[in-house]
């Protein structure tokens, strides 16, 4: 890789051209803010430089600042190894400059990035460069005056909307806006910008500095009525993230004591946010996102995947039709097979509907979903099978139908074809175990919505084949998923992780805990239904299913309630017919149903565990802690038994998998922020009280001792038996 660096170079013109270079995105590394002011300050000196131009290497501008340094200052606790970019660099060396400057940005012009362009005098564009200020979604805010020159340039609302949502806009809509002063193809972007900078060193063009600007802001009454509306919003779409509202904070304080002012409180409270819980955890799943694409003897012994243009799916239900929607967006050929014309029909359809609710979004345009239309067919038989490249099968969790369809694939499918099944608690070995074809037998457990949800687990099992499993890897990039490669065991990684999420819930419920407290609690902690209400979606059917896989596997550590049950003799089914722990009308948000009520106090009743027949007495605190440290428990002894690579797969398997929120860094991730020693205490003492549903594993015990993280790699654990 090339080393990053800055160059500068003067022509006969007098402009001098000072470009970055750090490829792909031209990241701003520390070497480059050094760089930076030293070209800079050199091209000040010199009597035949006129003008300066800043742009960057490559046909891209930059993706912004180097997040490595946040994971170097996370593990240190050094805030003194960001550079001192925003007053030293952009204010003073930049933008207050004896000589006028012009950012020629093309591709990507984003977060420290656009911050540089902001502080030059003029600002060009290549068509359709993307620009913006995402720093909020990694914990804390633009950190080099974009809070102070953004909405100087095009307007507190749409300042303010830009940085929330961390969302870019186009260079055609920046110009609109005044954010871009002109957009040019590509190839003329150098010339007009030099143009432009000797305009402005001419007096024929304005200089404008973007700090010294007000004529955008409106009054001082109006920007506090934007202000206020800002963080009505932000409260209740931001919650429990301390970012939004600091930004907010600062751009206020530069609008009402001025610029300089305004840049000057944003230093320091980028700062405090850079050391906040929030930033390690987002900072901490963004990497480990990037790590689950490295699979230790499947993606480092020179492999290639194969191509895959052709899926046939057993199943044209709720999970096999959000497969195939997913399959023929990416222009992937599906072939959906089902049982009878009535379901094969229904299946087609739900992917067509799947497929026309995305262009009602405005998230497809009609001509890739006339595309996609023309990529799925339906059949009754396995005629069509003989020449697909790979069979996801998606039928409901029954172990003999299952098998049997393995056995049919295996004698219709080429050779080279991967047998893959949706399946999300059944062992793989299990489903495989009557095809002679083991090594490409895998899971792709995709989650429900199938075309929504950013998840795909790949298990494997100790028959399954590096290159099936790589293969399985490119198709889950094809279709926009986040790979997680894991191995196999009932409910892999992440529904066996989560299993005791439920039935702690259950537990409480039994112990006389309201149930719509609980799931308020788990709400406000950062998930976005509780467990009662996640119930009544899943449909109560499939919470029975997997509840007997978990109760034969894991026999020494289940909560058997009869409340499931007790509800279903009493005709609700969740949201499926209406009626569950909630009342669900069409067009009506959920609400509480109080006839439950009678039915929780009977299960309560034959339960019988609460202390003295009464109900706990619990903290909110509390609640989210019985809820949510089972589950850590359960996670330990995924990580045990080595059926994930790394800790922080477990963590992007959760956030992306479970809704588990991105900014507390994943269940391991905020399990070690809590401590394993008050998560091991606290599970202790509650087994004595409750029993063995709550006992603390091994691996947690023995890391609770000895202070050693719970991320920390399983070799500093006692016998690691891998899966993987």
């Amino acid at each position: 890789m090339a080393k990053a660096k800055v160059t500068m170079e003067v022509g006969n013109d007098g402009v001098a051209v000072i470009t970055f270079v750090n490829p792909p995105v031209n990241a701003l590394a520390i070497q480059i803010f050094a760089g930076l002011k030293e070209k800079w300050n050199e091209a000040a000196m010199r009597n035949d430089v006129k003008a300066i131009v800043l742009t960057g290497y490559g046909g891209r501008f930059s993706g912004g600042f180097d997040i490595n340094v946040f994971e170097k200052v996370h593990k240190t606790d050094d805030v003194s190894l960001l550079p001192d970019v925003s007053v030293d660099l952009v204010m003073n060396i930049m933008e207050d400059g004896k000589k006028p400057a012009v950012a020629a940005v093309e591709g990507l012009c984003l977060g420290g990035g656009l911050e540089l362009a902001l502080g030059c005098h003029a600002r060009i564009a290549a068509p359709r460069t993307q620009l913006g200020l995402p720093e909020l979604s990694l914990g804390v805010l633009p950190g080099s005056g974009g809070t102070q020159r953004l909405p100087r340039l095009i307007g507190l609302p749409k300042a303010i909307d830009m940085m929330m949502t961390s969302k870019p806009i186009m260079s055609e809509e920046g110009e609109k806006l005044g954010l871009i002063d002109a957009v040019v193809p590509s190839k003329e972007l150098l010339k007009v910008a030099r143009q432009w900078a000797l305009d402005i060193a001419e007096r024929r063009k304005p200089w404008m500095r973007s700090l010294h600007r007000i004529d955008k802001i409106g009054s001082l009454s109006e920007a506090h009525e934007v202000l206020k509306l800002a963080r009505k919003q932000v409260k209740q779409t931001a919650r429990n993230m301390p970012q939004h509202l600091a930004c907010l904070d600062v751009i206020e304080e530069g609008i009402v004591h001025g610029g300089y002012n305004g840049v000057l409180k944003e230093a320091k409270v980028f700062e405090d946010l850079v050391l906040s819980d929030t930033s390690r955890g987002l900072v901490h799943v963004f990497f480990a996102q990037r790590a689950t694409s490295k699979v230790p003897n499947v993606t480092d012994i020179g492999l290639k995947p194969r191509p895959v243009k052709k899926v046939a799916i057993i199943g044209g239900g709720l999970m096999g039709s959000g497969i195939a929607t997913s399959l023929v967006l990416s222009n992937i050929f599906v072939i959906i097979k089902e049982i009878n014309p009535e379901y094969l029909q229904k299946g087609i359809k739900t992917v067509e509907a799947n497929i026309r609710g995305l262009v009602a979004r405005k998230k497809l345009q009609q001509d890739k979903a006339n595309k996609a239309f023309s990529m799925v067919k339906g059949v009754l038989d396995y005629s069509e099978f003989k020449n697909v490249d790979m069979v996801i099968e998606a039928v409901i969790e029954n172990v003999p139908l299952k098998q049997q369809i393995f056995i049919d694939i295996e004698k219709v499918c080429p050779p080279h074809c991967i047998l893959a099944s949706n399946t999300s608690t059944i062992d793989l070995n299990v489903i495989g175990k009557k095809t002679s074809s083991q090594d490409r037998v895998i899971g792709a457990h995709f989650f429900s919505p199938a075309h929504v949800m950013p998840l795909l687990e790949i298990i494997r099992t100790e028959k399954t084949s590096a290159q099936a499993i790589l293969d399985l890897m490119a198709v889950g990039k094809t279709i926009k998923k986040v790979p997680v490669v894991v191995g196999n065991c009932t409910g892999f990684a992440v529904n066996r992780t989560f299993f005791p999420y439920a039935q702690s819930a259950q537990f409480l419920a039994n112990l006389g805990v309201d149930v719509y407290r609980i799931d308020a609690q788990i709400i406000s902690f950062g998930l976005p239904i509780g467990p009662f209400q996640l119930q009544d979606l899943a449909g109560y059917g499939v919470a029975i299913a997997t509840g007997k896989e978990y109760s034969s596997a894991f026999p020494d550590r289940i909560f058997k309630s009869p409340l499931l049950d007790l509800l279903i003799k009493s005709g609700r089914n969740g949201k499926n017919n209406g009626k569950g722990y909630y009342i669900y009308k069409k067009g009506e948000k959920a609400r509480p149903d109080p006839s439950v009520l009678p039915i929780i106090e009977e299960s309560r009743r034959l339960t019988n565990i609460m202390p003295g027949g009464k109900p706990i007495s619990i903290t909110d605190q509390e609640i989210v802690e019985m809820i949510l440290f089972p589950v850590v428990n359960e996670a330990c002894r995924v990580l045990d038994e080595g059926v994930v690579v790394r800790a922080s797969d477990l963590d992007v398997a959760s956030v992306l998998g479970m809704s588990f929120p991105s900014y507390r860094g994943g269940i391991v991730f905020w399990g070690d922020t809590v401590g394993a020693g008050h998560i091991y205490k606290s599970l202790r003492k509650w087994s004595e009280l409750y029993g063995n549903f709550f006992k603390p594993s091994k691996f947690l015990e023995e890391r609770a001792a000895k202070g050693i993280p719970l991320s920390a790699p399983a070799a500093t654990s006692s016998a690691s038996r891998s899966r993987m």
